[in-house]
């Protein structure tokens, strides 16, 4: 039997991105597609998502969508529906999906996906001029609140949905004043609903609302339940028990695969490894590193404290001094934007640092690098070692999250077997990530062992096969339906 689910995110690829979310969204409907479940997807009408509809059809209109006049939108993404809500004084807005184009978030931003919400309860539940759907999936803290829509108001509250967390660290809080506001019933301002440390918890309200709560790796929904990982809302974890899993994020091998990548100098495979050369030079004239056979390193990432960027700021000048070169792409914090610009201009030719995000430069620096540094001090699951992996870019990577899950250590008994394909290590912390770097290097000096583990790393699958799999399997669990 056919599901129909709903999925409910702020963002998704190819339309709109900032970051993992929008490729577990974009990537869904068609990894669930071979199991019997038709996904629709509802997303903001950002001005990117507005130019990417092609002869759009309207489906409803509110006269007052909390407050604002708003359209439901029926369109494509690729080969899959997707709906869009059309509400212009809230999403036609010049910068980002969250924020201003300096980059700081709208005061509004609660209002913002309260409204997204509540249109997406009417959508899940049949009032929006759409048949209604079996179960509602929506993504983090901006899409939680239609949870509690469908719960507290809704004809359907008993409607099977999931929550998915993708970063416990972005929970979207607004202060009490605000609740009157949102069109919910009185009952739903309780701890059981709602209200989280005396304000309004929208992540807090999709997790107390939902049928189930999943997480993007299995270690990731165990961590949440510690107060290091869960960020105030661990009892809320502990509590739902049993209904907490942990599905690990995959890639999509059309985009991501070395053997056709028009974004490298020189495709490969398994078996033709020393091509990666080729992309080793263009990174290094890209760059404007020195040439040489040494081990380079690559970092892609957001610059913050969660991936650990100032201890890396640290450890460069011990990268160096071992032999090794960095190639950094990414932004953030200006501070350790400053520190990275700072040791490349204390090592002209050693590290290479561009500030800034270019999708075609990220694939060059997976299929030439070496080595890919993932110091994050927690990540829910992590997409740029999946990447490293399919490259042939051993990930060094920190020991959490899904990181722990994907990575595994070489280790002398991992070595011994066979079956490494990267670096952990255990801390986000100066001498931890300075041992990691060291052992890297050191297997790197080892080119037979090297080679081995970059291999291990290529013939792993991390496609959306195996979680579109789990994924429908959940789903039919909650609904019934074979």
């Amino acid at each position: 039997m056919t599901l129909r689910v709903l999925s409910v995110a702020s963002e998704a690829v190819p339309l709109v991105k900032t970051g993992g979310l929008a490729d577990v969204a974009g990537a869904l409907p068609a990894a669930l597609a071979p199991h019997g479940v038709d996904m629709t997807t509802l997303l903001p009408g950002y001005p990117a998502v507005g130019k990417a509809l092609r002869r759009a059809r309207k489906l409803h209109e509110w006269p007052a969508l909390l407050g604002h006049p708003a359209r439901l939108l029926a369109g494509r993404i690729g080969e899959h529906p997707l709906l869009v809500l059309d509400c212009p004084r809230l999403f036609a807005r010049e910068g980002g999906p969250y924020g201003d184009p300096s980059g700081t978030d709208w005061a509004d931003n609660w209002l913002r996906f309260a409204a997204f919400s509540r249109a997406a309860a009417d959508v899940a539940s049949g009032a929006a001029g759409v048949p209604a759907f079996d179960l509602v999936h929506a993504h983090d803290w901006q899409a939680a609140m239609t949870l509690a829509y469908l719960r507290f108001a809704s004809d359907t509250p008993d409607l099977h949905t999931v929550m998915t967390i993708h970063n416990m660290a972005f929970q979207g809080w607004a202060e009490a004043s605000v609740f009157p506001r949102l069109g919910l019933p009185r009952s739903a301002w309780s701890v059981e609903g709602v209200e989280s440390y005396g304000g309004v918890g929208f992540l807090k309200a999709g997790m107390e609302s939902a049928s189930a709560i999943t997480t993007v790796s299995p270690t990731y929904a165990a961590e949440i339940r510690q107060p290091e990982f869960g960020m105030g809302l661990e009892g809320i974890v502990a509590a739902r028990g049993g209904r907490v899993h942990g599905i690990l994020n995959g890639i999509d091998p059309a985009v991501w695969n070395p053997g056709d990548d028009a974004a490298l100098a020189a495709t490969y495979t398994r078996s033709t490894l020393a091509r990666r050369t080729r992309n080793k030079r263009a990174i290094e004239q890209a760059m404007g590193l020195e040439p040489g056979e040494g081990p380079l390193f690559t970092v892609v990432s957001r610059l913050t404290w969660q991936k650990g960027m100032d201890v890396l700021v640290d450890v460069l000048d011990h990268l160096v001094g071992m032999g090794g070169r960095l190639a950094l792409l990414g932004s953030g914090d200006a501070g350790m934007e400053a520190g990275l610009q700072a040791a490349a201009a204390r090592h002209p030719g050693r590290i290479g640092v561009r500030i800034g995000y270019d999708e075609d430069f990220s694939h060059l620096l997976q299929g030439g690098a070496d080595a890919i540094l993932v110091p994050s001090r927690f990540e829910p699951c992590g997409l740029t070692q999946l990447y490293g992996l399919a490259y042939g870019c051993v990930p060094v990577v920190a020991r959490t999250g899904g990181l722990a899950d994907t990575v595994i250590d070489a280790n002398p008994a991992a070595l011994a077997a066979g079956v490494a394909t990267g670096v952990q290590f255990d801390g986000v912390n100066y001498h931890a990530l300075r041992s990691a770097i060291d052992r890297a290097i050191a297997l790197h000096a080892r080119p037979e062992e090297w080679r081995r583990i970059q291999r291990n790393g290529m013939k792993a699958d991390f496609s959306w096969a195996a979680s579109g799999r789990r994924y429908a399997e959940l789903y039919r669990s909650l609904t019934g339906k074979a």
